[in-house]
């Protein structure tokens, strides 16, 4: 019953080698030229990026168990174009995670270039604005907004695999690093000293 879940969730599983193939940005010009490595190191970006965003969204739009937190269970909101009610309590819960998620991740974008987003590649390390706080905003971003719409949508099973993609989110931002201080070095490494991965210093 609950298949496309876990097809969703191995999909978004697969994309990870694809993507850490997308950054070995220098391993991929020496094998193929600077021109041609570079071309085929952002193919491999749009790909795994695309890919990972679209089967992460399938998740929460997956059948799946539907839960109510008990707490204010009979106050809820509905949305008529769609029929759908969304507990008031899950409504709460998903704008104090999906605002501040979605606040991070488009100002990451924005600070970096949707160019840079899409193909994992950059000629410069960011340190302004959002990369300020954190070293992946739009990872962050990405974990938080998980979160609110996995209460948007009361999805179970989403919410329970929030731990498993706060693993491959770690992988991810720990992957892209390595090959930063490899294209940057000490600049990159002295970013890392002042500003922390994934987690704001208060």
């Amino acid at each position: 019953m609950y298949i496309w879940f876990f097809i969703c969730v191995l999909a978004v599983i697969a994309a990870i080698p694809l993507h850490f193939l997308s950054v070995e940005h220098l391993k991929l010009q020496e094998r193929y030229g600077r021109k041609k490595g570079t071309k085929i190191g952002e193919i491999y970006g749009l790909i795994s990026g695309w890919g990972f965003f679209f089967f992460w969204m399938r998740i929460w739009v997956s059948p799946q168990p539907r839960f109510t937190v008990q707490i204010l269970q009979n106050l809820s909101v509905l949305i008529p174009v769609v029929n759908f009610s969304i507990p008031l309590l899950h409504l709460i819960i998903c704008a104090l995670f999906l605002i501040p998620g979605a606040w991070l991740a488009i100002n990451g974008v924005k600070e970096v270039t949707l160019k840079v987003a899409e193909t994992h590649r950059t000629d410069k390390i960011v340190t302004t604005g959002v990369y300020s706080i954190v070293r992946h905003p739009q990872h962050l971003g990405a974990l938080l907004a998980h979160v609110g719409i996995s209460f948007l949508f009361s999805a179970w099973y989403s919410l329970l695999f929030t731990p498993l993609m706060v693993v491959l989110i770690y992988l991810i931002s720990r992957k892209e690093e390595e090959e930063l201080i490899r294209e940057f070095g000490k600049e990159y490494e002295d970013y890392k000293k002042k500003v922390p991965m994934l987690l704001p210093r208060l």
